[in-house]
Formats: C-alpha cells, structure tokens, sequence
C-alpha cells in the first residue's frame, strides 16, 4: 500500500493481488502488449509501467497504445530512473518517460515524477466493454541431433518444473521482481535466456549461477521484450553468468548461435 487511496503496488502485474479492481496500480511489469491486458482483465483503473528501455519496436511500452484503445490511462517510467521489477522503487524514484492519450488529457506527462502521475490517475474513469484476450505463447520442441528441448516461453511465469534440464527461452526480463530468489525461474534448467530491458536487468543471473543455471540477456534493443521467438532470433547476448560463459556465451554473441551450443549439450 501506499499514501494514496487508492493505489496498490504490484512487482508483477501477473500477481496484481486480489483487491486491485478499482484502483491505480503502479507495477514493476514491462509496458508490454499482454501485461497491459493482465492489467485491463485485472480490473485496474489506472495503471503506471516500467518501460523497459523501451525497446526493439517498441515493446517495452507497446501496452500503452493498446490500453488507450481500451479507454484505460497508463503510463510508463524510463528504465534509468527505478529498476524493474521493484513497484515501492518505481513509485519513490520513477520518472514518467511516456503516457498514453487517456492518462495525458489527466496531465501525466513526460520528466513528471511517478509520484505526481499517480495522483493525476487518480481521476481516472473505468474503461468500459469487453477486454479483448491476449495470449502469450508457450512452444516446445527438440530439434534433430540435439540432446535438450528448446522451451520458448514469452513469460518466464509460463515455465514449468517439468522444463528442468532444458533450453529455456523467455520473453520476460532478466531482473528479479520483489525480493524471493525463487522468482528467479520456476525450473532447475540447463540454460536460461532473458531481455535485459534497457542494460540493468540482469539480477536473475547470479541468482541462477548459485543454481548451477547457465543464463543471460539479449539487449532490449535486439529483441521484443515479451516474445521468446524475437529473443531467440533477433536478441544478441548483453550479458551472462559464468555458468554460460562455460557453454559458449559471449557479449555480442547473437542468442540463436548460444541456443544451438546448448541444445547440442556443449559445456
């Protein structure tokens, strides 16, 4: 909670807790198109993203154009104010980077803290109408003469203990959100790739490295965030644990050819 009526804080806007409907939600999720439509079927009002470095296309705040359409304000926080993942940071240290129509007719702008954006959302209306659905992806498949399935997950939330021992691709960012290690990936993989959402998110990595998990991250600006396929094809590493070094990986190293070395069972 915060000073605020009605605003809730949300690491992830996948677990906006069950008393969001109604209210202002300022949330560590990407600005992405399906996080943008988790906080639309959540109920929320008002909503306020980290922008993710905004991104190859756009991704890290495609979501804003989406809610728009929805009738819905939204806005987002540039990545070099307040770090992903972390709600209770972007509201103290955030800086609005970009605000949809909606939020702008309620005078949310750009260099505006989160702070005052968020009173500003406070007069937001209710959208209205149905929400349209929106579905991440998930794919499995094992490649000819490779020894690992590769996973393509656009949401880490979508990996399963059943992935363990596998190429684990995501869409999500590399940072952990709130404060449980756990959160790291739900699978004890072989490797794991993820978007580094403008440069600092990459807290997962160590935290897999204690693991024994082989992980890194494509840069925000090679890749979609929130699409696997783009981090498998576009992305190009930007950084890695040790765990993944030992594999093949490298800084500018483009992720497809790290994805083969790993799925051959190189190590």
């Amino acid at each position: 909670m915060t000073g605020l009526p009605d605003t809730l804080l949300a690491d992830s806007i996948s677990k906006p807790g069950p008393d969001c409907a109604g209210r202002v939600v300022v949330t560590g999720s990407h600005g992405g198109v399906f996080a943008a439509f988790l906080a639309r079927k959540a109920g929320v009002r008002a909503a306020i993203f980290h922008d993710a470095g905004v991104g190859l296309d756009r991704a890290g705040i495609g979501g804003l154009d989406w809610l728009a359409a929805q009738g819905m304000a939204a806005a987002a926080v540039d990545h070099a104010s307040a770090a992903i993942g972390q709600a209770a940071q972007i509201l103290e240290h955030g800086i609005i980077s970009h605000a949809n129509a909606p939020a702008a007719a309620l005078g949310v702008v750009a260099d505006m803290s989160c702070k005052a954006a968020t009173e500003c959302l406070q007069a937001a209306v209710m959208p209205t109408g149905t929400c349209p659905e929106v579905r991440e992806g998930r794919i499995e498949t094992t490649p000819e003469k490779t020894k690992r399935r590769l996973i393509l997950v656009d949401s880490a939330s979508l990996v399963t203990p059943d992935d363990a021992g596998q190429v684990i691709v995501t869409g999500s960012h590399g940072a952990l959100f709130g404060t449980d290690p756990a959160n790291a990936l739900k699978a004890q993989g072989y490797l794991a790739l993820f978007n580094d959402a403008g440069g600092a998110a990459t807290t997962r990595l160590p935290v897999l490295q204690d693991r024994g998990i082989a992980a890194a991250t494509v840069a925000a600006n090679s890749a979609r965030i929130g699409e696997a396929q783009s981090t498998w094809q576009d992305g190009v590493i930007s950084a890695l644990n040790d765990s993944a070094a030992a594999i093949g990986a490298k800084v500018g190293v483009p992720a497809r050819d790290l994805v083969a070395l790993a799925l051959a069972g190189h190590s």
